[in-house]
């Protein structure tokens, strides 16, 4: 069973050459993300919800991204896809399988106060971080 690729650029689709800079991704997302990276990283993370997006940018919001000349999200916007997509890309490095990284996600956990760590990862950076210390406890055997 092949792993996804498992990158923060790779699951956002932001191209980094041998020769980028370590802060490649940070200045993508300073320039504005396009609308192309929610759509990649929703359809990775949640391929059979179609309304997932809307969790990460309000539907009229992305409308208007997707009608603006530039097509592109705010850094805000970018910040929080990057968030989820370093959660997702941790889950892939733990679970190696979509499916079990988003089996994990999806399912409540008693040290999230029974929230599933998805929705904890997409509520704030501390939740995000907090999800990312789970995982790592699951991966180097401190109990998750």
């Amino acid at each position: 069973m092949a792993t996804q690729p498992a990158s923060i650029e790779a699951l956002l689709g932001v191209p980094v050459g041998k020769q980028a800079s370590r802060l490649a991704l940070a200045y993508s997302i300073e320039d504005g993300l396009p609308v192309t990276a929610l759509d990649r990283l929703a359809d990775t993370v949640a391929p059979d919800d179609a309304r997932f997006k809307f969790r990460l940018i309000p539907k009229a919001t992305l409308e208007r991204r997707r009608k603006s000349p530039s097509k592109r999200l705010t850094s805000e916007e970018g910040d929080r896809l990057a968030r989820l997509a370093k959660v997702f890309s941790f889950a892939l490095d733990i679970y190696k399988a979509p499916e079990k990284a988003r089996e994990f996600l999806t399912r409540p956990h008693p040290m999230l106060d029974s929230k599933p760590p998805l929705d904890v990862a997409l509520a704030t950076g501390p939740g995000a971080d907090l999800v990312i210390n789970l995982l790592g406890r699951a991966a180097y055997g401190g109990g998750a």
